[in-house]
C-alpha cells in the first residue's frame, strides 16, 4: 500500500463550543456529517460564490481541524475570523503540530492519530494526520499521478481563487456541496449553477504528447481557444476546458504539446444537444 507525505499540506483548528455551526453556515458541504473516521471535503467561496480555498474536515471530541494546502492556512484563518462575531470559536494554524499524508490501493494506514477515507472517491484512499513523523513508501509526486490519473483537482494549482465555480472542479459528483444543508457564503451562484443548467467547462484529465505545457496555457482546437492547463506531471494532466470538446477521440494542443481530453467514470456531463 503506497503511503506519502504531504509537505505542502496544513493544518487550521478550531476549537470553541460553537465550531460546528460557526463553520456550518460558511463552507459548501455539511460539517455535522465530520466524525472520527469520517472526513468532509469543503469549499470556503467568497460572496458572490467564487472558489477561495477547499479543505478535509476532519473532527475529534472537543476540535475540527482543516487540512488544506499550507500556502492559504493563514489566509483561511483570517478570513474565517472575520466571521466570529460572537460566536464561541477559535481558529489557529496547527501545521506545525501535524504531519499531512495520504494512503491509497490498501487497509488503512498506519501510525495515524486522525485518519480517514478520501471523501471524494473510493480509489482516492486515505487522509490522515499523524503528529509523528510516519514512514513513507511513495512520494508527493506518486500521490500527484495517482490524483491526477483520479481527475481530482489539487486546489489552487487548478481552481482559480475569486475566478472558478464549484462544478467546474466537479465538486458536485465528488461530494463537495451539500444541496439541503441550508444557506451558506456563495450559495445562490453555486445552486444557480447547477439547476439552470449554466456550467459551459469543466476541469478534466488530459493525457499530453509532449513537453508539458505550464499552467494557464492556452488549450487550442483548429487554432481557436477551447480552454486551459492546469496542473501536470509525467504526460498526465488536468485541463479546463469547453464542454462541447469533450467528444471521445478528440485532440487538442497547447504550447507543443497534443492533449487527448478525457471524461473519467465519476463526471456526470449534460446530454448532448439534439
Amino acid at each position: 500500500m503506497p503511503i506519502a507525505g504531504l509537505p505542502e499540506r496544513g493544518v487550521v483548528e478550531l476549537t470553541g463550543a460553537d465550531r460546528l455551526g460557526f463553520l456550518q453556515g460558511l463552507v459548501s458541504n455539511d460539517v455535522a456529517l465530520a466524525a472520527p473516521g469520517r472526513a468532509v471535503w469543503a469549499a470556503l467561496l467568497t460572496p458572490q460564490g467564487k472558489w477561495l480555498a477547499d479543505f478535509f474536515i476532519l473532527a475529534e471530541a472537543e476540535r475540527l481541524l482543516l487540512e488544506a494546502e499550507a500556502a492559504q492556512v493563514p489566509m483561511l484563518v483570517q478570513r474565517l475570523s472575520r466571521f466570529r462575531l460572537r460566536a464561541q470559536v477559535a481558529l489557529r494554524d496547527a501545521s506545525g503540530e501535524f504531519h499531512v499524508g495520504a494512503a491509497w490501493g490498501g487497509a488503512v494506514p498506519p501510525a495515524a492519530d486522525l485518519a480517514a477515507p478520501d471523501p471524494r472517491l473510493p480509489a482516492a484512499g486515505w487522509r490522515f494526520l499523524a503528529t509523528a513523523p510516519f514512514a513513507a513508501d511513495a512520494t508527493a509526486a506518486e500521490y500527484d499521478l495517482h490524483r491526477l490519473s483520479l481527475g481530482l483537482p489539487d486546489g489552487s494549482r487548478d481552481l482559480e481563487p475569486e475566478k472558478s465555480v464549484l462544478l467546474e472542479g466537479g465538486f458536485d459528483e465528488l461530494g463537495g456541496v451539500s444541496w439541503s444543508k441550508g444557506c451558506y457564503m456563495g450559495q445562490e451562484l453555486t445552486a444557480r449553477t447547477k439547476y439552470r443548467g449554466l456550467l459551459k467547462r469543466r476541469i478534466v484529465p488530459v493525457t499530453v504528447q509532449g513537453g508539458l505545457p505550464p499552467r494557464g496555457t492556452p488549450v487550442l482546437r483548429d487554432g481557436t481557444e477551447v480552454g486551459e492547463m492546469r496542473s501536470a506531471r509525467d504526460g498526465h494532466g488536468l485541463a479546463l476546458l469547453r464542454l462541447d470538446v469533450l467528444a471521445e477521440g478528440v485532440v487538442l494542443s497547447a504550447g507543443g504539446a497534443l492533449l487527448t481530453p478525457r471524461v473519467p467514470d465519476w463526471m456526470k456531463l449534460p446530454a448532448p444537444a439534439a
